[in-house]
């Protein structure tokens, strides 16, 4: 396994095997990986001749650079667990590396990126698409990862290079979770002991609202877990929306759509958490 800090040695490398029609595969990351990510690495790694893991903590996407500053950053403990992936190249760049100039590139996918996420983080999805643009344009993989947990990014990023017509195809892969359920999370590493067991209800009651759901309207659904979260201890909601799970956009019957997800964001004390399920697919 190789770690590269700079766009001219990567191309270099990658070049060299693109010559032979070796294929790449990129899971762009912003590091503090854990098992969610080594799923997609692992991926990755099955089904190309080389993988590419970029390690970034990508500035333009943090609204709050309070959370900037606080996010985890494990770099050796990230290398260690890529080599035991078998990643071929980790690309590792500084800022000024990825960013030699401010990026001023708006990008737009209305409605995708103007509801949940887009509406209580303004400018974050412009950023994530700013960051993974350059890394498609630097790496010109022939298919790039990404887990499903971050539902909406997906959906966005498979807009972004729908309409950009780039010639790779967005793998979707599978939420990994802790074996009592919890969505894996850089940020779970945030977490006290208590507030790890009050996060625990999250995903609880989306599984619990699953079943739920079955004899239950859309608006008896999304009631079940406004009032479950909102009785637990330490817990704040900031939304749940049941919606669309191609066009993000609400629905108000179950027969609106034929694929129904909910997304949910909670604030366990400070510590900002995803998730999401799928009721309909």
């Amino acid at each position: 396994m190789e770690i590269i800090h700079t766009i001219k040695d990567l191309q270099a490398e990658l070049s060299a095997l693109k010559v032979q029609g070796k294929k790449v595969g990129l899971v762009p990351t912003m590091g503090a990986l854990h098992a969610g990510h080594a799923s997609l690495v692992k991926r990755c790694v099955a089904e190309n001749d080389a993988a590419v893991v970029s390690v970034f903590v990508n500035p333009t996407q943090f609204n709050d650079k309070n959370d900037l500053v606080k996010y985890p950053r494990t770099p050796e403990a990230d290398y260690r667990l890529l080599k035991d992936c078998g990643a071929r190249f980790v690309f590792a760049p500084a800022v000024e590396e990825m960013y030699p100039q401010p990026d001023t590139r708006q990008f737009s996918y209305a409605p995708l990126d103007t509801v949940m996420e887009g509406a209580y983080r303004p400018g974050h999805f412009n950023g994530v698409c700013q960051i993974v643009s350059k890394l498609f344009d630097v790496v010109k993989p022939d298919r790039a990862y990404f887990g499903e947990k971050d539902f909406q990014q997906l959906a966005i990023i498979r807009e972004m290079v729908r309409q950009m017509k780039l010639p790779l195809e967005i793998v979707g892969c599978p939420i990994v979770r802790e074996e009592d359920g919890l969505a894996l999370s850089s940020r779970n590493a945030r977490l006290s002991a208590d507030e790890r067991k009050n996060a625990l209800k999250i995903s609880q009651t989306l599984f619990e609202s699953r079943t739920f759901a079955v004899s239950h309207t859309v608006a008896e659904t999304r009631r079940f877990v406004e009032n479950a979260i909102a009785t637990t201890p330490g817990l704040r909601l900031e939304y749940f929306e049941l919606v669309d799970g191609n066009t993000l956009q609400g629905i108000t019957n179950w027969e609106d759509t034929s694929y129904a997800v909910g997304c949910i964001t909670v604030f366990c004390g400070e510590v900002r958490l995803i998730d999401n399920i799928k009721y309909k697919e």
